[in-house]
Order: C-alpha cells, then sequence, then structure tokens
C-alpha cells in the first residue's frame, strides 16, 4: 500500500495512480537465476524435441527421398554412372538405384532412433550458457561432435543390415555391373554402406537443427516451462 502511495504521489504528473500501478504490474517479477544444470536440461530438450518432432519424419517412406533438405544423392564417383545409364535408356534403373540408398536410411534412422535418444540423455555440456547464447545450431554442432563417432559405429551395421532388408545390395550390384560392362567406362566399386551412414547421420543431426532453430526463433515452439525459461535468456 505505501509502495502505491509513493509511485502516485512521484508520477502525479504524468499517469493517475491507476495506470502507473498497471505498469508495476507489468514488470517482471524476479525469478530463481538458472544456473548451468538447468541450461543444460534445456538443451537437452530441445534436442529431444528435435529428435522426436523432426528426426520421426525420416522414419516414413520417402522421409530421405522427397526432403530436399536430407535427400541422399549419389557420390562424385557414381554421378557418371548415373548419367551413362540414363543416356542408354536405363533411366529407370538409375531412379530405383538412387531411390534405394534412400529407403536404406528411412529404414535404418528408424531402428537407430533410440540410440540417439540415449545419446543426448547422457550428453554433457560443458559450457552450456555459450551454447546456449551461440548460433541457431549451436547445440545441434555440440551434440554432432560429442556423439558422431560413437553413432557412426552404431549406426554403420544398421544401414548394411538395412541394404540387406530393401535389397540395395542386389540393386546396386546389377546396376554397377551393367555400368562396368559398356565399354571404355572406368571400372568403379564405392563403399556405399559408409557413404550412406555418413549421409543419414548428416540428415538426422540437419533435422535436429531445423528444430533448434525454430525453438530459438519462435516462443510458441517453446512448449514447456523450461524452454521457455532456457531459451529467453537468449532472446
Amino acid at each position: 500500500m505505501i509502495k502505491k502511495i509513493l509511485i502516485c504521489f512521484v508520477g502525479i504528473s504524468l499517469f493517475s495512480c491507476n495506470e502507473l500501478q498497471q505498469v508495476v504490474n507489468q514488470l517482471p517479477q524476479g525469478e530463481t537465476p538458472l544456473g548451468t544444470a538447468q541450461i543444460a536440461q534445456g538443451l537437452r530438450e530441445a534436442l529431444d524435441k528435435g529428435i522426436d518432432k523432426q528426426v520421426s519424419k525420416l522414419t516414413q517412406e520417402n522421409g530421405f527421398f522427397k526432403n530436399e533438405l536430407v535427400k541422399i544423392v549419389l557420390p562424385e564417383e557414381l554421378q557418371k554412372v548415373d548419367k551413362t545409364l540414363r543416356d542408354i535408356g536405363l533411366d529407370n534403373l538409375a531412379d530405383e538405384g538412387l531411390k534405394i540408398l534412400n529407403r536404406a536410411a528411412e529404414d535404418a534412422v528408424g531402428e537407430a532412433t533410440p540410440i540417439f535418444v540415449n545419446a543426448v540423455k547422457g550428453i554433457t555440456f560443458n559450457d552450456a550458457k555459450s551454447i546456449l547464447l551461440g548460433s541457431d545450431n549451436a547445440a545441434t554442432q555440440y551434440l554432432t561432435s560429442a556423439t558422431k563417432t560413437e553413432l557412426y559405429a552404431k549406426f554403420n551395421p544398421v544401414i548394411k543390415k538395412s541394404f540387406e532388408k530393401v535389397g540395395a545390395d542386389q540393386i546396386w550390384s546389377n546396376l554397377i555391373s551393367r555400368y562396368n560392362s559398356i565399354p571404355l567406362t572406368k571400372k568403379v566399386n564405392p563403399d556405399l554402406t559408409d557413404y550412406v551412414t555418413n549421409e543419414a547421420l548428416t540428415g538426422v543431426y540437419t533435422m535436429i537443427a531445423v528444430e533448434e532453430k525454430e525453438i530459438r526463433n519462435n516462443v510458441s515452439a517453446r512448449t514447456s516451462d523450461l524452454l521457455q525459461r532456457v531459451f529467453k535468456l537468449q532472446d
């Protein structure tokens, strides 16, 4: 009450008491400062949200193939295979070879998503605040550097299994054999499992970064109290 009277006295020449009290009511109330642990928890929640909302899209049919952000195209050494096959009228075979790479990635991401979830739970942010105040994909970059080597080792056999499951190994064996039988062509035998593993991982991190950027730049995307409090610090 005394606070209200003082406010009225000081500002009487400019505002009414009611107007000044409304200003006071709109001032932010004191909140307990967020510690490093809470900021780190908020970053983990943002990454989890990226996995749940964005990475899950990659597991669907055409999740990679019809998503221009992550679509897996042929490695450079095989682009000549694609062009040559199309030049001699084997467009369908070339299209199927490209599609099957993306199918393997879609299948593998579905099997490996729990790996990413567990990786996020175990990640330790050495400097959570600097990551929070960093670029739009700073947390995703940190996740990449902290997990990619380990995840590659776990992801690669899943990709290989997926190739076998969707028949990619047979299709590409047929495709490359047809190409290698063309006169005057240089024989190719790329390690497609390694290539698709890396491309699939890149696609996953790309989609997590999409959601991180959304949370950073769109208040309505902060769907929990923790996300709201943490990312308010970087606004």
